[in-house]
């Protein structure tokens, strides 16, 4: 049985998810990720919020910028680059060797969960990785009349295009992997990670099966705000929710999170903002929610798996 299950992508889950590993046995978590942002690029499937989460739980993910593998070089993009390929994605040589083996299996007929489990475990990680779907869900982003790829809108144009409509493409008709459903009708807690809510939570909630189990689960359902005093400490959230009509704050996440959690725990600079969150439904608990350290998100985990 599970007790805790933890949803999200990205730096600021990742940071969390170590802290969780470290205070949580393996046999009684389950992680779950976000894979609307996976795409093809070189003929390789790639999925970014995956390996976040996966090199960060292994020790070896480059701190200062929050994804890939510290100490990686860049040899086969310069090649590529001189080859007349497009480079905008950051693909080190060390991080290929991933991709090459996840897209091998892929092609083997293996499903990206069994596949993101074989990776876990050659990267030593322990705690239980999956993806959301073994289906193709995509994140699409409509700029005005144009719609692009997530990556393209988030790596390649840097979130410059205005957003006026986030799509979830192929989640309405997607299956949640193995072992979710059943782990969050059992948990004790579910625990909504730091993440940036419409881009890497909300591809995970709008599978169906998985949005109903969170909505009827007896767990208590916490989230941690990845917004702190209006900004995001890290990527576009706050300027995401504001272009899907929610104001970038605290407030704003707990209005997009309505009828699915219990609690939400806020940073200090948001200590104002307690009475306003509880009168829209959920508990409130205010902490330090930054994490510059293991032991910071060591600190936020506990708060996190506290009862409210």
């Amino acid at each position: 049985m599970k007790t805790t299950v933890a949803l999200g992508g990205g730096v600021g889950a990742a940071k969390l998810l170590r802290g969780l590993a470290k205070i949580i046995s393996p046999p009684n978590l389950l992680i779950i990720g976000n894979t609307g942002d996976d795409f093809e690029l070189h003929g390789l499937h790639i999925s970014p919020d995956l390996d976040i989460v996966m090199y960060t739980l292994a020790g070896i993910v480059d701190e200062s910028r929050g994804w890939g593998i510290k100490n990686d070089t860049y040899n086969a993009l310069g090649m590529l680059s001189k080859l007349g390929f497009e480079v905008w994605f950051k693909l080190g040589d060390k991080d290929l060797a991933t991709h090459l083996i996840r897209t091998k299996l892929i092609k083997e007929g293996i499903t990206l969960s069994e596949v993101t489990a074989r990776l876990c475990k050659m990267c030593g990680v322990k705690a239980p990785l999956t993806p959301m779907t073994n289906q193709q869900v995509r994140t699409k982003i409509v700029s005005n009349k144009q719609t692009i790829d997530f990556q393209e809108y988030f790596v390649k144009n840097q979130t410059r295009n205005r957003v006026t409509n986030v799509v979830y493409e192929g989640a309405g008709k997607a299956e949640p992997a193995p072992s979710i459903i059943d782990a969050i009708t059992e948990a004790k807690r579910i625990i909504i990670c730091p993440s940036n809510p419409i881009l890497s939570i909300g591809p995970i909630f709008a599978i169906p099966r998985i949005r109903q189990a969170i909505q009827e689960t007896k767990a208590e359902v916490v989230a941690i705000s990845p917004i702190i005093a209006g900004k995001a400490l890290k990527g576009p959230a706050d300027k995401i929710l504001a272009s899907m009509g929610y104001e970038p704050s605290v407030q704003g996440v707990v209005k997009y999170y309505t009828n699915l959690i219990d609690r939400m725990i806020i940073d200090k600079a948001d200590e104002a903002q307690e009475d306003k969150i509880q009168n829209l439904g959920p508990n409130v608990t205010i902490t330090n929610t930054v994490m510059k350290t293991l032991e910071d998100s060591i600190r936020l985990a506990q708060v996190a798996i506290k009862p409210g």
